[in-house]
C-alpha cells in the first residue's frame, strides 16, 4: 500500500477547531493542505441565558435533553466553570438522569467523556434523524431541552417536539464568528478558480455559508466546479446543495474527520 496516497495532491480545508487534526491526517498521506478557516465558534456573548438553562436543568426542569453536537455540551460545562463552578456538580447528575437524545457521534463521544452515554442516538445525524428517533414515542407533558447548533433556532424540531405536546426550553451556549478575513476567502476563491487545489473538504454548514456570503455565488459556484468538493455528512452536504452545488465525495456512515480522509484518499488516490 502506498504510504502517501495524496502525495502531489493539493487539499483545501476550512476547519476551525480540528483544523490541525485535519491537517496532520492529510499531511500524513502526502498532500498539500491550504489552510483557510472560514469561521470560528465562540462562547456565546451573553453567559446569562446558559447560565439560566444550566440552573434549570441542574433543578430537575427537564425530563429529555437532545444534544446536536459535542461544541454545545462543553461550552455549557466551560461557562458554568468559568461562571459559576458550583453548579456544575447539580448539572451532571441532572445529565446522568435524564434521557440524553444525541445527533451523531460528536455529542456521543462528549458524553462518553464524562462517563455517559447516550440513550437515544438519532440513526442519521440530522433534524430528521432526531425527529425520527423520537417519532414512535410518547412526548406529551415531557419537559425537553435542546442544545441549539450555533444560534439556528431549529424551527422544525422545536415545532415537532410542541406539536407532540412537549414543553421546550432551548440554550444556544456557542456562536459563530468569521475567522478569516473577505481577503484570504477571496484568496481561496481565486485558487479553486485557478484549478490550483484538487479538493475542499467543507465540515459545518457555516463554512459554507461563509465562502458564499464573500462572492457573489455564481462566482462561488464556478469555482467549485473547478474542484473534488468533498462534505462531512448529509447535513453540510445539504447546505451545498441549496446553492446549486454537489458534495461529491462523503462518507456513507461515520460523518466525521477520520472517515472523510478515507474517502478522500480513496477518490484522489484512483485519479492518479
Amino acid at each position: 500500500m502506498d504510504p502517501q496516497p495524496l502525495a502531489g495532491r493539493t487539499i483545501a480545508v476550512p476547519e476551525t477547531r480540528e483544523l490541525e487534526v485535519f491537517a496532520a491526517m492529510l499531511e500524513r498521506r502526502g498532500a498539500s493542505v491550504v489552510r483557510c478557516p472560514l469561521v470560528a465558534i465562540r462562547d456565546a456573548p451573553d453567559p446569562a441565558p446558559v447560565l439560566a438553562f444550566a440552573r434549570a436543568f441542574a433543578a430537575g426542569a427537564c425530563d429529555d435533553l437532545i444534544l446536536t453536537t459535542g461544541e454545545g455540551l462543553r461550552r455549557i460545562l466551560g461557562c458554568i466553570e468559568r461562571h459559576e463552578p458550583p453548579l456544575r456538580a447539580g448539572f451532571l447528575e441532572s445529565l446522568g438522569r435524564v434521557r440524553k437524545i444525541t445527533r451523531g457521534p460528536k455529542p456521543a463521544r462528549a458524553l462518553r467523556e464524562l462517563g455517559m452515554k447516550p440513550d437515544l442516538p438519532a440513526p442519521t445525524p440530522t433534524t430528521a434523524g432526531v425527529i425520527a428517533a423520537l417519532g414512535g414515542l410518547e412526548l406529551k407533558g415531557r419537559r425537553v431541552g435542546v442544545q441549539l447548533y450555533g444560534t439556528e433556532p431549529n424551527t422544525p424540531l422545536v415545532e415537532f417536539l410542541e406539536r407532540a405536546g412537549a414543553t421546550v426550553r432551548c440554550v444556544a451556549p456557542y456562536v459563530y464568528a468569521d475567522a478569516a478575513d473577505d481577503a484570504a476567502v477571496q484568496g481561496l476563491i481565486a485558487r479553486l478558480s485557478a484549478g490550483e487545489v484538487d479538493a475542499i473538504a467543507f465540515t459545518s454548514t457555516p463554512q459554507v455559508e461563509r465562502l458564499f456570503a464573500v462572492a457573489p455565488a455564481a462566482t462561488v459556484c464556478a469555482a467549485l466546479g473547478q474542484t473534488l468538493v468533498a462534505a462531512v455528512g448529509p447535513v453540510v452536504a445539504g447546505a451545498l446543495e441549496r446553492h446549486g452545488v454537489r458534495a461529491r465525495l462523503m462518507p456513507e456512515e461515520s460523518f466525521f474527520l477520520k472517515p472523510l480522509t478515507t474517502v478522500l484518499e480513496e477518490a484522489l488516490g484512483a485519479r492518479s
